[in-house]
């Protein structure tokens, strides 16, 4: 099938790419000329793995292309995917203006019988929404329709989530076109689920949200073992064990940040606000998440005696690993507010450091956890990079000035590191000396 694919970020690039490998022919769409130009030299703009070699590779065989003529794309394609970002405005509401632009693009190149469909994340009733743009801004009276197809990709995993996915969601007006779609995603072998539009938009926030609603729920706990002397670790494992339960997104940390959750989270509060209905339960999942880090450095600023003159290094900036995307990292929050009380900050990550600079140039960047580490009164564990679960701790305790930890990720066992010597705090668990004795 020949696609469009417009917009490049991480749904575009990725859902472009991965069709451009099961054979189709795509035109990546993006209006910044300059990612266009890094794109046809197979230089990413985001951090994905695996994902560099799939577009070179599919670029050689010409399977895959970008440019920034969007007119030309469109009227080349069956098929038109919109991927453009929907980020949140201070109401809560999603930033609908790149779609809008997009579905007018797309209405000035109609030439054919087209299937447009939304990937971004968009509220319900964005379907009837592009169909109005396109019905009051086309140029020739041609046919189409729109289909929502939501996406579920995970920062780090996005090729695999898209070539494995959990299930493929179809919302479309009627089965004719549905088939369309549905024949697209044939080659993946995978659960494909046909529903009504708007029930599709419904499904990707719902979704988000529910796995919002955990984190936000084991870190709620997690406060309560805090305080009770529990340890959140045994009380996710005991609950995850329930087949009705669990174990996924039931990790007690920092919080939840990154490019979905935060922005999907409230568009479904205010999408609720219009239907007239107060979603006082996610307002409360909002609510949590915003206050878990200030609890977390509340505590570390006790520990330590303050921040002012003591030397803190950071390990992990990215919201999560195995990317770079810094949307909602609590890095941001932990490094503010140590900068703010005094602290001088030293951090590593191991891929986020350059985007990091661009929001902290003022404190120091170590090529390794161990130069973060050099001579710190603590550090803490932001991000839980596979790396971190594997450093030498003997050579990170001589590295450091003090021995403080806080593992805002609950990487470490608090048992041996209370037995290598350092002052170990973790997230709704005991002491690390009370667990040592109790072991």
């Amino acid at each position: 099938m020949k696609i469009c694919v417009i917009g490049t970020g991480y749904v575009g690039l990725v859902t472009g790419t991965v069709f451009a490998d099961l054979g189709n022919e795509v035109i990546c769409v993006d209006k910044d000329t300059a990612k266009v130009a890094m794109l046809r030299r197979a230089q990413m703009p985001i951090y994905e793995p695996g994902l560099e070699e799939m577009v070179a590779h599919n670029a050689a065989d010409g399977r895959l292309c970008f440019t920034h003529e969007i007119d030309e794309a469109i009227a080349a394609s069956d098929i038109i995917f919109i991927c453009v970002g929907t980020p949140p405005l201070p109401s809560g509401d999603p930033d609908m203006s790149q779609v809008e632009e997009a579905a007018k693009s797309i209405a000035r190149a109609l030439n054919r019988y087209k299937v447009i469909v939304n990937k971004s994340t968009v509220p319900v009733g964005t379907g009837d929404l592009v169909r109005e743009i396109i019905l009051t801004n086309r140029r020739r009276d041609v046919d189409f329709d729109v289909v929502s197809n939501p996406e579920f990709l995970r920062e780090g995993s996005a090729i695999s989530d898209t070539l494995n996915p959990d299930r493929i969601v179809i919302g479309a007006p009627n089965k004719v076109v549905a088939m369309k779609i549905l024949e697209l995603y044939a080659p993946l072998e995978h659960p494909m689920l046909i529903t009504d539009v708007a029930s599709a938009e419904m499904i990707k926030y719902a979704s988000n949200a529910f796995l919002a609603t955990k984190i936000s729920f084991i870190n709620a706990v997690s406060n309560i073992c805090e305080a009770a002397g529990a340890d959140v670790i045994q009380v996710m494992k005991g609950m995850g064990a329930d087949s009705r339960i669990g174990s996924a997104f039931l990790q007690a940390g920092l919080g939840y940040g990154g490019s979905c959750f935060p922005k999907d989270t409230l568009a479904l509060i205010s999408t609720a606000e219009k239907f007239g209905y107060d979603f006082h339960l996610l307002k409360a999942v909002v609510q949590v998440n915003s206050e878990q880090t200030n609890r977390f450095m509340d505590r570390m600023e006790k520990v330590m005696g303050g921040f002012k003159g003591k030397t803190v290094g950071v390990l992990g900036l990215a919201f999560k690993p195995n990317t770079d995307d810094m949307r909602d990292a609590k890095s941001v929050e932990v490094i503010a507010r140590l900068l703010e009380a005094g602290a001088d900050v030293r951090a590593y990550d191991p891929i986020a450091i350059d985007r990091t600079k661009a929001i902290f140039p003022q404190i120091t960047y170590g090529e390794t956890a161990y130069e973060a580490a050099q001579g710190a009164d603590g550090i803490v564990v932001v991000t839980e990079w596979n790396e971190f679960k594997f450093l030498n701790l003997d050579r990170l305790k001589e590295t450091m000035k003090g021995t403080i930890v806080f593992d805002g990720r609950n990487i470490y066992d608090p048992v041996r590191m209370h037995r290598l010597g350092f002052d170990y705090h973790g997230v709704g668990r005991p002491p690390a000396a009370m667990m040592a004795q109790a072991g």
